[in-house]
């Protein structure tokens, strides 16, 4: 319980520090944006702006998700965090759909830029800090494997990519004069953009549509299963990954001339089995005498 409790505070320790961070780069940003007239660090601001949006939905989504379990979410809050995450997916999105517009109309009207030595100076010190969230945020989801912890580590992978893309950007402005890298740059940060959000809700679609654990982990559940003492057989294995914790469920065969409670001792240790595969794991056994003719799940999903 300590362990689980720890990766919680973990969660929210992430989740606030990155609120503060977003929060402090888009107000720089924004400064920046209006002093140089970028359309490429107006996408780097807007960005960051759906970066404080999306950081307080995972600040929300992580409080809530820590919710024990209770009489009407017997399976805990844990999905609570995919759900956030895919809100942000939707945040990106929109964000990088409106970016991207702006930015081809800029192709067509290019305009002068001001001041681009203080724009170069305020991206390159938001690259530094959004590099430093990144690997704070990418230990965070090593230890915890937060989904929605993850979703934000991915806004701040493009915040860097997008600070590059904006740094190249006031550079050619700067010292070759190219009056179109501005929108250039800015349009392929939407891209890309776009390209992320794509991936972080299907991510999370993942868990919000209950997709089973990949083969290899049905496999190690099995074996473990199988391997326990009395265990003749498995079948109708289920998994899904709850956000917090994953629920397996299974029907395991026993001989049937066994009394009640020595078939409830064997399915206590398939379950124990199984929980010691994960770092937390809702694990239930229904126990069947082996060679039972029944309708099976197995056979309908075949």
């Amino acid at each position: 319980m300590s362990e689980r409790m720890s990766d919680e505070a973990l969660r929210r320790m992430a989740s606030v520090v990155a609120l503060a961070v977003a929060l402090g780069l888009v107000v720089v940003k924004v400064w920046a944006w209006l002093a140089t007239d970028s359309i490429s660090l107006l996408t780097s601001a807007a960005d960051g702006l759906v970066d404080v949006v999306a950081s307080s939905v995972t600040f929300a989504g992580v409080r809530y998700a820590a919710r024990p379990a209770d009489r009407g979410h017997r399976y805990g809050h844990g999905k609570a965090e995919a759900v956030a995450a895919f809100v942000q997916a939707l945040l990106l999105a929109g964000a990088a759909f409106g970016l991207g517009v702006e930015s081809i109309h800029r192709l067509f009207v290019p305009q002068a830029l001001n001041q681009t030595g203080f724009g170069i100076v305020v991206i390159v010190g938001s690259s530094v800090i959004a590099a430093g969230l990144v690997g704070m945020q990418t230990l965070v989801v090593r230890r915890t494997g937060s989904t929605a912890i993850a979703a934000d580590r991915a806004h701040y992978v493009t915040d860097v990519a997008v600070n590059l893309a904006v740094l190249a950007a006031l550079l050619l402005e700067r010292f070759l004069g190219w009056t179109r890298a501005d929108a250039i740059g800015a349009l392929a940060i939407s891209v890309y953009m776009l390209w992320n959000a794509r991936g972080m809700a299907a991510q999370a679609l993942l868990q919000l549509l209950d997709r089973e654990l990949d083969e290899a982990d049905r496999a190690r559940i099995e074996a473990a299963v199988l391997g326990c003492d009395g265990v003749k057989g498995l079948h109708d294995l289920r998994t899904r990954n709850g956000g917090d914790r994953f629920f397996v469920e299974f029907h395991v065969e026993v001989d049937g001339s066994l009394t009640v409670e020595e078939g409830h001792t064997i399915g206590d240790n398939a379950e124990k089995a199984v929980q010691r595969l994960f770092q937390a794991a809702d694990v239930v056994a229904h126990l069947e005498p082996a060679g039972i003719e029944d309708e099976r799940l197995d056979d309908l999903v075949a």
